[in-house]
């Protein structure tokens, strides 16, 4: 008898690692891949997917982001507790300083890419660019054009975008 309550002891104690043996995890395809026990045999066939033998899976919890720590020391930088307020908001003078740099920036390189689109329709020359010394083949010549004409598109495109985030700063 107490051999027999040994052997139930020692096989409930195994009975945890045994049953984690025996679980079939399987590797569903798909976006997103799948890893699941839940499925029968039937159903992962049905699916496609395949059984994963002799890998360790780890199974993780999803947790909430713990919150960051801010980057200055308390009394560090005298204009970071300006900058934000108590809801963690940047100061309306601080984003208006931003606001008036991003403006100057993209006002800049507005019009660089204008003074640079002007150039290159000037090369261009209404589609009649002067032919170089390497374009004895006329062929070399009409692809140079399509190029520029391409670039040209391309630089007004560049344009237009920088535009459209000048647009979208308030003023």
């Amino acid at each position: 008898m107490t051999v027999r309550r040994w052997l139930l002891v020692v096989l409930l104690a195994n009975a945890g690692s045994a049953w984690a043996q025996a679980t079939t995890v399987y590797r569903c395809p798909g976006p997103p891949v799948l890893y699941t026990d839940q499925l029968t045999p039937r159903e992962a066939q049905d699916r496609g997917c395949r059984t994963i033998e002799s890998a360790p899976v780890t199974v993780m919890q999803n947790s909430k982001p713990r919150p960051v720590a801010s980057p200055n020391p308390p009394g560090g930088s005298p204009a970071a507790p300006a900058a934000r307020g108590s809801e963690g908001r940047i100061d309306p003078g601080e984003q208006r300083a931003r606001d008036a740099d991003a403006r100057r920036i993209l006002e800049a390189e507005l019009r660089k890419e204008q003074d640079r689109l002007a150039t290159m329709k000037q090369e261009f020359n209404n589609g009649q660019p002067e032919r170089q010394g390497n374009e004895r083949n006329y062929q070399r010549y009409l692809d140079r054009v399509e190029e520029m004409r391409s670039a040209i598109q391309r630089k007004e495109g560049d344009v237009e975008a920088i535009r459209r985030e000048l647009s979208r700063l308030p003023s």
